[in-house]
């Protein structure tokens, strides 16, 4: 097969992502997320696969299980897994609207990561279109909450992907046109401040300030970064009434770690940051989600190296790397399920107002991921 005769069109393929992009879809937002899930369950649709529609974890979005049509559908297959929530609130797209700009494309989420999501369908459509038939069974699924580290579709991916032979996921590729062949370990932590209230006017030096303790804590925390493990604070929410000594603040962390044991060295000081006054007033930090770390085996390596063959004919060297962030290929690769990552678009600037894609990685990427899905077999 001429991986590079698929009938792919660059402005088509931009056509068909736009409406997936003005689809705004935050994690936190369960119906603007599952608006998502119903234009992407259309799409999925229209390209032949059966529909399975899974409730979303509480508070949150649906998940999408798709099957294609194969006569050994129900057998080990491949599974591409991906995730349709982003990190952009509704409303993003007034500042970070769906537009092309010389060789970029902009929108929320169009590198993390809906625009390889809708490469790997357009794939399995390419292929379909030019009559091609997989040796293997695919499955496309669809969740909500990757991007606040899946503490709601763990199980429902390691299920799922405890049937497949193969795992791909196209987050998006690596600087220099790379894949992920490894993923860092991240654990993420709760933090409460507990103070003693107090008027904020007349009686200031009777209380004390929640945020005060939590702003002392969290200039800590972040100077505990070194070169084996990493401690950022992203969320903070406390007090309510400015003439009110705060009597309580809650924050959010994240750590992470090239390497397990440094990472679970990270979490115990975490964890012993923990303290509590005889009066009542603390400083509280409790583990919340963790991906494990996911170092590649000869699984994972078998799987880059027939994507670098695939990448060799198409005109271009495929590197790889282990890569910073979580994805979800940390679960099913940590679990030993042969796993390739950053199969996605390039481009640079996700999770933040200049998100954008390189256009020329669209329809190359997608000729990638159709000749995996084409010559992966038992």
């Amino acid at each position: 097969m001429d991986l590079a005769a698929l009938p792919l069109d660059t402005e088509a393929l931009l056509a068909g992502l736009r409406p997936w992009i003005e689809c705004e879809s935050p994690t936190f937002d369960a119906a603007a997320v599952n608006r998502m899930m119903d234009l992407a369950a259309a799409d999925t649709a229209a390209a032949g696969a059966s529909i399975t529609r899974i409730p979303g974890p509480k508070g949150l979005g649906d998940c999408v299980r798709a099957t294609f049509p194969h006569p050994r559908q129900g057998e080990s297959g491949i599974l591409v897994m991906s995730h349709l929530d982003t990190v952009h609130p509704v409303g993003t797209l007034a500042k970070l609207p769906f537009r092309r700009e010389g060789s970029r494309c902009y929108g929320p989420g169009i590198l993390d990561m809906k625009g390889g999501a809708y490469a790997g369908l357009q794939a399995i459509v390419a292929l379909a279109r030019a009559g091609v038939a997989t040796p293997l069974p695919i499955t496309v699924l669809y969740t909500s909450d990757e991007e606040i580290g899946s503490p709601g579709t763990r199980e429902l991916i390691m299920e799922e992907a405890r049937r497949h032979r193969y795992v791909l996921v196209p987050e998006p590729g690596q600087p220099g046109d790379g894949v992920v062949t490894g993923r860092y370990a991240i654990a993420r932590f709760n933090l409460a401040a507990e103070g003693r209230p107090s008027h904020a006017g007349s009686r200031l030096k009777d209380g004390r300030s929640a945020i005060s303790l939590m702003a002392r804590q969290l200039l800590a925390i972040e100077e505990m970064t070194g070169e084996d493990c990493t401690f950022s604070v992203g969320v903070i929410q406390g007090g309510q009434w400015v003439n009110c000594v705060p009597t309580s603040c809650r924050a959010e962390a994240l750590s992470m770690a090239k390497r397990q044991q440094d990472l679970d060295r990270g979490v115990e000081r975490m964890l012993a940051l923990s303290q509590r006054e005889a009066d009542g007033t603390g400083f509280t930090v409790e583990r919340g989600v963790t991906r494990p770390v996911w170092e590649p085996d000869e699984g994972t390596m078998a799987l880059y190296r027939q994507a670098r063959d695939i990448a060799a004919e198409l005109g271009w060297d495929l590197g790889h790397a282990s890569a910073g962030g979580g994805s979800d290929a940390n679960f099913t690769g940590a679990a030993g399920i042969p796993s390739l990552d950053g199969l996605g678009l390039l481009g640079a600037g996700y999770h933040t107002l200049e998100e954008h894609i390189e256009v020329g990685s669209l329809a190359r990427r997608t000729r990638l991921i159709a000749g995996l899905l084409a010559r992966l077999s038992d």
